[in-house]
């Protein structure tokens, strides 16, 4: 049989996804009886749970590239509309604000000279740019307050799996547990 020994006052650190964390190590077999207690074992079987094992690792990791692959394509699809219904707003906008140069002009008081109506074009430019920006940021400010609205649901989630926990069923024999040692 073999003997297990602890190895006292050691720890290791367990990097788990990086959040990075120290724990007692682990159970230590003492080397020379371990391996008279193991059976022999078949190199071909230890090769195939090797191939399974890594089969399964890299299942899983394609897997989660996946998800982040339609993460990004939705993002970069939100931002792609988002830069097309700014074009659009601007595009469609300055014809209108022609049109409203041309009545000007046919107006009883025409502009002095081009100049001036150089300088309303610019302006009318500069405000349908404003506007446009104005609406990104409206939307993405709409964005920000569901993802907001999404962590702190999740948030909520995640303290109540606290407070579920069966430790806290029994006030009075959590403390008497404490109190014993």
């Amino acid at each position: 049989m073999a003997t297990a020994e602890w190895e006292e006052d050691e720890w290791e650190l367990v990097n788990d996804d990086g959040f990075v964390y120290k724990v007692k190590k682990r159970l230590r077999l003492d080397p020379t009886t371990a391996i008279s207690a193991l059976p022999p074992q078949d190199p071909a079987a230890a090769e195939n749970r090797r191939r399974e094992r890594k089969k399964r690792a890299l299942a899983k990791l394609r897997e989660k590239c996946q998800k982040e692959i339609v993460q990004w394509e939705l993002l970069s699809n939100t931002l792609w509309a988002f830069q097309q219904r700014a074009q659009n707003q601007q595009w469609q906008e300055p014809t209108m604000t022609e049109m409203s140069c041309d009545l000007d002009v046919g107006s009883p008081h025409p502009p002095r000279d081009s100049s001036e109506s150089d300088c309303r074009r610019l302006l009318d430019d500069l405000i349908l740019r404003a506007e446009a920006d104005e609406a990104i940021i409206q939307y993405v400010s709409n964005l920000c307050e569901m993802a907001e609205a999404v962590c702190s649901v999740h948030e909520k989630n995640m303290k109540q799996s606290f407070v579920d926990l069966p430790v806290w069923a029994s006030p009075r024999q959590l403390m008497a547990s404490l109190c014993d040692e």
